[in-house]
């Protein structure tokens, strides 16, 4: 009898210890998750993408010396409802740009004429929410980057 009863027992122990990390993996990784937010994002509008040209920008080591300069294009994912609003404001933004690329590290490389594109993506970024405000631009996508 004990020993039938410790079976039943550990089969009920062994169940639940098995459900309930089953159950908190699923709410860990999403596993499962409700189709409703897989809609909600289907939903989201493509947006556009806003060009603002060609930027010269000063390549610095961390020391502050200048190695030389560059030329990158970026492009702005925007709302289509907002793109017109961005292109006004595309001087704001450059002003943004300069004001701070002569302080940023951003030269990479034995030599200094490589950029670092992500330092000078998260730039933009901080630019972009100067110039524009917070969550107008959605992503920063460097497009072209030139020694100059």
């Amino acid at each position: 009898m004990k020993k039938l009863l410790f079976l039943i027992v550990a089969l009920i122990a062994g169940l639940s210890a098995g459900g309930g990390t089953a159950y908190a993996m699923m709410k860990m990784l999403g596993i499962g998750a409700p189709k409703q937010e897989a809609q909600a994002d289907e939903k989201e509008e493509a947006g556009k993408f806003v060009p603002t040209g060609k930027v010269l920008v000063p390549l610095v080591f961390a020391d502050g010396h200048l190695a030389g300069y560059a030329s990158m294009e970026v492009q702005l994912q925007v709302d289509e409802a907002k793109a017109d609003f961005v292109t006004q404001r595309m001087p704001l933004l450059l002003h943004a740009i300069n004001m701070r690329t002569y302080r940023t590290p951003m030269a990479a490389g034995p030599d200094g004429m490589l950029p670092d594109l992500e330092g000078f993506r998260k730039l933009v970024d901080a630019s972009a929410n100067e110039a524009f405000g917070p969550k107008v631009v959605r992503k920063i996508a460097v497009t072209n980057a030139n020694p100059a």
